[in-house]
């Protein structure tokens, strides 16, 4: 890829997410809160459907660079020589960089997340004030808790993916959120299937600790991702480990196209 065509993929690849995260933010709000272990309702329910929104704002343009360009330099490297350069290996090439890439990127993702999902799930604070009192209670490491659960859930929505897709699927792409297809067709197949796999997944996001407030040494708290599973499965069963799936996939599926449609629009434009 040429220097010109790289950076306009990155550009376009930071606002195609920027696009879709601020165009579907009330539907993310309505998932955490759903997730919260306060309850829908008591979290906020349909009100403040917009809180937490500059950290999601702030966050995803260089969330989406750090992706891009980590998958597109870890293929570039694999690429050069050796087993990963043979035809017939490109989907484990792009699922290692991909990969790679999405370790790198919940290193930005997961601190905005957690602002924006507390400052969703409490509208009794600000965003910049629930910053301050992650920071001063808890520190740095407080801003990543729950940054194994995302990357075991972004990690494993891209091998998931790519089973079902990238062998099917040539001549692509690869962008953050996914390809850019050249068949209307093979979109919605690739969108199709983002929807069923991020249902299966919906527990790993459960386990993210979502109050500013919880006691140290908690369960929750913790981190320990089993531990948080097997407390939200006794506290609130099957039920509670899929609370909020159904705007997750809502969120992944009109996502998707809007994420393709803006990517293509943007990068044409540059170029």
């Amino acid at each position: 890829m040429e220097r010109r065509e790289f950076m306009a993929s990155l550009v376009a690849g930071g606002c195609a997410g920027m696009c879709v995260d601020l165009t579907l933010f009330p539907l993310d709000t309505i998932k955490t809160r759903l997730q919260s272990q306060q309850g829908f309702y008591k979290a906020g329910g349909f009100r403040g459907i917009y809180a937490g929104v500059p950290s999601a704002a702030v966050g995803s343009f260089p969330n989406a660079a750090a992706f891009f360009v980590t998958y597109e330099y870890t293929k570039a490297l694999l690429g050069t020589g050796g087993v990963f350069a043979l035809p017939h290996v490109a989907p484990v090439t792009h699922m290692l960089a991909a990969s790679l890439g999405e370790v790198v990127a919940c290193l930005i993702r997961v601190p905005t997340e957690v602002v924006k999902q507390r400052a969703q799930a409490s509208l009794s604070s600000s965003t910049y004030n629930i910053l301050l009192a992650t920071l001063r209670e808890e520190g740095v490491r407080g801003l990543y808790r729950g940054y194994g659960s995302t990357v075991l859930r972004e990690v494993g929505f891209i091998h998931g993916l790519s089973s079902h897709s990238v062998p099917r699927l040539s001549g692509l792409r690869k962008t953050k959120q996914g390809v850019c297809l050249r068949s209307r067709k093979h979109r919605r197949q690739f969108i199709s299937h983002r929807t069923s796999i991020c249902a299966l997944q919906v527990p790993l996001s459960v386990s993210l600790p979502l109050s500013p407030s919880l006691q140290a040494g908690s369960t929750t708290a913790s981190g320990n991702i089993p531990l948080v599973l097997y407390d939200v499965w006794r506290s609130r069963g099957i039920a509670g480990l899929f609370a909020g799936s159904i705007p997750r996939m809502t969120f992944i599926s009109a996502g998707g196209f809007i994420f393709l449609g803006a990517y293509e629009k943007v990068r044409r434009t540059l170029l």
